[in-house]
């Protein structure tokens, strides 16, 4: 007696919930909700490994600035025909632009309130960052007949948001903290912290100009992997690693050793994260597990917290 295979179309129900799963996880990573939490994640970090309090006002800051920026910049760069393009996030964004649209307003309008809890150092931190990254995105810079935003210069795209990432969810806690009063940390050991941050996102950010190394080879924008080929820039990539985990040995004695080897964990699921990536790669492998390691190294962090606890 033969048995059927089970599939989703004997059981309407699960083919509806798989669908719905699927759209939710699409809004999630396209409307950059997903990555806007990541950031949030980075500075809940940066509180735990300083051993403060979280300010949930800085949490919500790094929440709303980066999703009205990140969707501020994608929309900008909207393609004559994004209905034929060959990414699924590009066709996602530009088919629910009102969403989007939507969701950039609300987190910039959210800014607002939430500035007026912040210190005048942190909200002049703020605003130099909020220059990077408006220069990042528009073009305001003229040369030579064209105009050009910053991610235009040739090999600056990954280390101007490396840049805004490390002193927004590293520094930006730390100066709210110390203007409080609440917190006073060696500046020796808050440059090792900020750097080690800025280490971390240039990695994870390689694969994604891997990626699209094709594309931006079209467009004349000159990133790593355009000038210098994919092995190479892959190389860089593991070279920061081993710098970011040559620096935990430092910062060890600041965060603890439980810290520093859970942190190792997470760079060394980050280096094969790296590894895998090309330029055929399912996208949902960048936006869901590279920048999902914005929020797995936290519960990588938690975890093995958790159960030395346990075994203590």
């Amino acid at each position: 007696m033969r048995v059927k295979a089970l599939t989703f179309q004997r059981f309407p129900c699960c083919t509806t919930m798989k669908k719905h799963l699927w759209k939710t996880l699409d809004f999630l990573l396209f409307s950059n909700i997903f990555i806007a939490l990541g950031a949030l994640v980075q500075g809940l970090i940066t509180y735990r490994l300083l051993y403060a309090e979280p300010d949930k006002d800085v949490l919500a800051i790094l929440f709303c600035s980066t999703l009205a920026l990140y969707n501020f910049s994608i929309l900008l760069s909207k393609p004559k025909n994004f209905k034929v393009s060959p990414f699924r996030r590009v066709r996602w964004i530009f088919s629910h632009y009102r969403l989007n649209v939507t969701l950039m307003l609300i987190a910039t309008f959210s800014l607002i309130p939430l500035a007026l809890f912040l210190s005048v150092p942190a909200l002049l931190l703020l605003s130099f960052l909020a220059l990077i990254s408006i220069a990042y995105s528009l073009p305001i810079f003229h040369f030579r007949g064209h105009w050009f935003g910053l991610r235009s210069v040739p090999g600056v795209k990954l280390f101007l948001i490396a840049l805004v990432w490390s002193l927004s969810c590293v520094l930006l806690p730390i100066v709210e903290l110390e203007s409080a009063e609440a917190f006073t940390f060696p500046s020796w050991d808050g440059i090792l912290l900020v750097l080690n941050e800025f280490l971390f996102v240039v990695a994870l950010t390689i694969p994604f100009d891997i990626r699209d190394s094709l594309q931006d080879e079209q467009n004349a924008l000159k990133t790593l992997p355009t000038m210098l080929g994919r092995k190479m820039t892959l190389l860089i990539a593991y070279g920061l690693l081993l710098v970011y985990l040559v620096l935990l040995l430092v910062l060890a004695r600041v965060i603890g050793p439980i810290s520093a080897i859970a942190l190792a964990g997470s760079i060394i699921l980050v280096g094969w994260g790296i590894s895998r990536s090309n330029t055929n790669r399912n996208e949902y492998f960048y936006f869901l597990f590279l920048d999902g390691m914005l929020v797995g190294q936290f519960l990588i962090l938690w975890m093995v917290g958790l159960l030395v606890q346990i075994l203590v």
